[in-house]
This record gives C-alpha cells, sequence and structure tokens, in this order.
C-alpha cells in the first residue's frame, strides 16, 4: 500500500533558525531517507522551499487565477514528503513517527487512494 508522509511545518520556523541549522535538519533527513530506501519502503522523497517562492493556481468560471505566496492565511505550510510503500498503516506511521522532522513539525500520514472515499 502507498502512503504519502507530509511534512507540516509552521510557516515562519525556517526563518527562526541559522544556515547551518538547517543545513544540519536537511542532512538529518537525508540520512533518515537513505535508512529507508535500503529498506525498501521508500518510493520518493523531496523537500520542497518555503511559499515564499509558491504560488496557488485556481480556474473559476473557465478563467485563471494566480495567487503567490506568502499566503497570510497559512499558519503551516508543506516542507517536503515522503512517499512509502508499506505493508499497513501502522508501518506507516511508525516510520512518521521515527522521522528526525517529528520533533520540529508534524507528519501528516495519508493512504494513496481515489479522493471519493
Amino acid at each position: 500500500m502507498a502512503y504519502l508522509l507530509l511534512v507540516v511545518e509552521p510557516i515562519h520556523q525556517r526563518a527562526g533558525r541559522s544556515d547551518d541549522e538547517g543545513r544540519a535538519r536537511y542532512e538529518e533527513m537525508a540520512n533518515y531517507a537513505a535508512t529507508l530506501k535500503e529498506r525498501g519502503v521508500l518510493v520518493a522523497c523531496e523537500s520542497l522551499k518555503s511559499t515564499r517562492e509558491g504560488v496557488r493556481v485556481e480556474v473559476r468560471n473557465g478563467e485563471r487565477r494566480l495567487i503567490d505566496g506568502p499566503f497570510a492565511e497559512a499558519k503551516e505550510m508543506v516542507g517536503g514528503f515522503l512517499l512509502l510503500n508499506c505493508d499497513t498503516r501502522e508501518e506507516a506511521v511508525a516510520i512518521g513517527a521515527a522521522c528526525p522532522a517529528a520533533t520540529w513539525c508534524s507528519i501528516e500520514v495519508r493512504e494513496i487512494g481515489p479522493c471519493y472515499q
């Protein structure tokens, strides 16, 4: 079964850390991802840049609208993701709990499936 682990972090968290702290956390996550790859459960993972560089796209009544970041109403942002292939939800939750980012962010565990369910 496929699970997506979303790394959800406070929107201003990155601004409060030094470059060295940020690089150390990035390296910690890269090492964790390498262990998941060795175990054969990691399909893909990526870090995402801040919402400052982001844009939202909406189409309403045939009209495209772009909304540039930062997004004032947001208190959190998706800072990255891990796509897993696990046997059970419990295994995905355990991987999320062991993720280093769980100590400074929230890890949202979502099963991949049709959106109508």
